[in-house]
Parts: structure tokens; C-alpha cells; sequence
């Protein structure tokens, strides 16, 4: 297994820097490759602008033409090529940050930004009467698989149903499904830490046990079962799930990943303050 983790923590001595040195270690140590996207080490450009695209960039800037005139030409800049070639070498995708305000670190949502250029993570295949693009359980990065490790800082009872910040499963979703679905990779069950403002080191123990584990299960953890927009479960072209597949008790996000028992062919099975 080649495996890419893209971590994004300022301090290396974090409990996120400690869950990324034992991925690398337990991975490589049970005979599999590795790299590591550092962002904060690697002082990680975080913000799009017209110096990602050179003579590309449009005037006035629209990011969209530009980034696909810049791809197509194979005149990306030197760190996003390296990052999207590390993209395409991985068959397994980890991404290690805090949740911080509900959501991940700037500087990873920037290495989205740049790394996800137009017409390799987006603007993909054809658009007509039967498909629109291909995306959502298709497109560059299909066949690899992709994992959130997440802390929280506040208790789990916080992210459930009747908890006030609602289910992780939900604010995970634009990752999950938008991020890293969207081009195609399955994507695997969170591995996420609660309460991490107030680990003790025997809960690190434990928290590293489970991390060790789950490491160790990549390869036959069954991904979330998203429904993928071109298996007929949605109208074309207003990609409205149709009438009579919902999942009963499901509503929302809920509608969007299907029964895995249905067995369609497709991929089976988602505090402010992180650490």
C-alpha cells in the first residue's frame, strides 16, 4: 500500500503530530510506503491568485479557465505539481488535522484549493443528456481511498443528534463527500478523537491502540456508500435523488449515502478547539 498523509498541525509536538508520526511508523513498519505532506513545515502557499497560473491567469483573474489552461499546459506551479503527482502515486490518502471551527485548518482548506485544479479534481469527462461530468464516485482519483483522523476538543455527547454542535457525520460531509468524493476516491470511516482538550497520557494509550488498529485495517475497512451521481440514482440533468430511494429514517446528508446491504455495485459504507 502507498500511502500519502497530509498533515496539517503548527506544532510537530501535538497530539495531531503524535497520531501522524505513528501512522508513518506503523505503516512503514507493516511493509507499506509513505509520504508526508507537512503543510505547516513546508510553509504551504495557502491562498489562490495569479501567480498559481503564470501567463494562464486570465485578466481579470477567473481561477476556473485559468487553472485548466494552466494544468493543461503542464504549468502548475512546481508545489502543487508535486503534490497532485503524490495524489496520483498514493492508493491511500490520509489527512491528520484539528477540527477548528467546525471545520479544517485554513492552510489545508488552501492545499484543496490549489492542489484540486480544474481538470484534475474538477471539470472532468463529459457533460450531456445522460452524465454530468465525472465526479462523485468517478473522475481523476478514483480507485484510491481517502481517511479523516480528526481531534475535537469537546466531548462526543457534543457531536450527536441532540448534541448543540450536531453529528460529526454532518459537519464532516462537505469533506467527505464534497471534497474528496467528488473526484472520485472512497472514502473510509473518520478516525476521530473527542475530547482531546483534556487527554490524559493514559488516553493517548488508548487513542494510540485504536489509531494502530485502524491503520492496520485500511485495506478491508468497507468506505462510506455514497451514491454515485452517475449510477442512475439521480434525475439528469437537476441531479435530484429520485423519488423512492431514500434510505427509511434518513433525511438531509442521510439521503445521499445509500443502504450498503442494497448491494448496487458501486463503493460500500462519516469543537471548534482540536489539538
Amino acid at each position: 500500500m502507498k500511502t500519502l498523509i497530509v498533515y496539517a498541525h503548527p506544532e510537530p509536538r501535538s497530539l495531531n503530530g503524535s497520531l501522524k508520526d505513528l501512522a508513518v511508523s506503523t505503516l512503514e513498519a507493516a511493509g507499506h510506503e509513505v509520504r508526508v505532506s507537512d503543510l505547516y513545515a513546508m510553509n504551504w502557499k495557502a491562498v489562490v491568485d495569479a501567480a498559481d497560473f503564470g501567463e494562464h491567469a486570465t485578466s481579470p483573474l477567473r481561477v476556473i479557465p485559468s487553472s485548466a489552461g494552466a494544468y493543461d499546459a503542464g504549468a502548475l506551479t512546481p508545489d502543487v505539481a508535486a503534490e497532485q503527482e503524490k495524489l496520483l502515486w498514493a492508493d491511500t490518502v490520509i489527512f491528520q488535522f484539528p477540527m477548528w471551527w467546525y471545520t479544517m485548518p485554513a492552510i489545508l482548506k488552501g492545499w484543496v484549493d490549489r492542489v484540486f485544479s480544474f481538470h484534475f479534481a474538477y471539470g472532468v469527462g463529459v457533460h450531456d443528456e445522460t452524465r454530468y461530468g465525472e465526479r462523485f464516485g468517478e473522475g481523476t482519483l478514483r480507485g484510491r481511498r481517502a481517511m479523516l483522523s480528526v481531534t475535537v476538543g469537546g466531548p462526543e455527547s457534543h457531536y450527536t443528534d441532540r448534541g448543540i454542535n450536531g453529528p460529526i457525520e454532518d459537519l464532516l460531509f462537505p469533506v467527505h463527500h464534497g471534497i474528496l468524493y467528488y473526484p472520485g476516491m472512497e472514502v473510509l470511516p473518520p478516525f476521530v478523537l473527542h475530547g482531546t482538550d483534556k487527554m490524559t497520557r493514559g488516553d493517548f494509550a488508548d487513542a494510540a491502540k485504536a489509531w494502530k488498529e485502524r491503520l492496520l485495517s485500511l485495506e478491508t475497512t468497507e468506505p462510506i456508500a455514497f451514491r454515485r451521481q452517475n449510477s442512475g440514482d439521480y434525475e439528469i440533468p437537476s441531479l435530484r435523488l429520485k423519488e423512492g430511494l431514500e434510505v427509511p429514517g434518513r433525511q438531509g446528508f442521510g439521503l445521499h449515502v445509500r443502504d450498503p446491504r442494497a448491494g448496487d455495485g458501486t463503493s460500500g459504507h462519516l469543537r471548534r478547539n482540536g489539538r
